[in-house]
């Protein structure tokens, strides 16, 4: 599509609404009201003399005409981003990154060691999104998302960035009230089973409890892998955890230690912003990072029970 001259503030406007979806939400993101934010639409439909979005019951969706635009627009902001980025490299990373991580690996690994990549870059603000579900960074809500599997679809690049294991764990006071388990069928009577919400689970990378055995089912749930991790730890049930969680709480100790789950991250960003700074100083970081900590993401990986899983 060719883009007429025009006040850069209403192409903005038009890309806030889009990612968004609502003129409210995108007059929040942009700083000014709604009526400013509409009136700037309404000027670059006339100036297009073509109508962007239709009003629907849950806000604005972009019309074929608007989906055309969009792709035009989002590059441009991408270059604007790019050339404001290259024009402060020389006092460091400015603006904002916003990372979208799962709840376990944001609050448990990567909010522990984001201190250091704030120190190298101390005026770049960081927004760390960690709870259960991801921001889109296919809607732009977030600069970078750390997924539990790779995009099949959406203008997105992804790499792997890690495996990291599971086990099934209990605490101390559930174990001296009650039997371990020594072959997963005993978990099937006596034993209590922490896990996820069958109709909340955001990813089917989280099921785990058929891994351990066929047909278990949790009698204790909760989509917050925290809030397992807190239901294990105070001896409401065995849990599947990842091991980078469990093995820093003396109150927890493995158990069935056959039973070992694998699972990855993924690093993932839109293809226009790949090249911003703060997205490529970023995922170095984060890779060297993750390299270091790969013990503790891992835990005996290199035992001889790992080549066989």
């Amino acid at each position: 599509m060719t883009i007429p001259s025009t006040d850069w503030s209403d192409y903005q406007a038009f890309l806030a609404i889009a990612r968004t979806g609502q003129l409210a939400k995108a007059a929040r993101l942009l700083g000014v009201d709604p009526t400013t934010t509409g009136r700037r639409l309404r000027r670059l439909e006339a100036a297009l003399s073509t109508t962007l979005f239709e009003q629907t019951r849950s806000g604005q969706e972009l019309t074929e005409a608007g989906e055309t635009l969009l792709q035009s627009v989002e590059q441009m902001a991408a270059a604007a981003g790019q050339i404001s980025e290259r024009a402060v490299a020389g006092d460091g990373l400015t603006g904002t990154l916003r990372i979208s991580a799962s709840e376990g690996f944001g609050c448990w690994f990567l909010a522990r060691h984001l201190t250091d990549f704030q120190a190298r870059h101390p005026h770049l603000a960081i927004d760390l999104v960690a709870s259960s579900g991801f921001l889109s960074p296919s809607r732009r809500e977030a600069d970078v998302a750390i997924m539990l599997s790779r995009p099949r679809k959406g203008p997105l690049v992804a790499h792997k960035l890690s495996d990291y294991t599971l086990g099934l764990y209990a605490s101390r006071d559930y174990l001296a009230a009650r039997p371990a388990p020594e072959v997963p069928a005993d978990l099937d009577e006596g034993h209590a089973l922490v896990g996820y919400i069958p109709d909340l689970v955001y990813a089917p990378e989280l099921r785990y409890l058929d891994e351990i055995h066929a047909g278990l089912q949790a009698t204790i749930r909760s989509p917050s892998i925290t809030a397992q991790h807190s239901l294990v730890a105070s001896g409401a049930g065995l849990g599947v955890l990842p091991c980078f969680m469990a093995e820093s709480d003396p109150r927890l100790v493995r158990v069935l230690a056959e039973c070992r789950i694998t699972r990855s991250f993924w690093f993932v960003t839109h293809q226009d912003i790949r090249k911003l700074p703060r997205v490529t100083q970023f995922r170095q970081w984060l890779d060297e990072t993750v390299q270091l900590g790969e013990d503790v993401l891992m835990p005996g990986r290199r035992a001889p029970m790992d080549s066989a899983a």
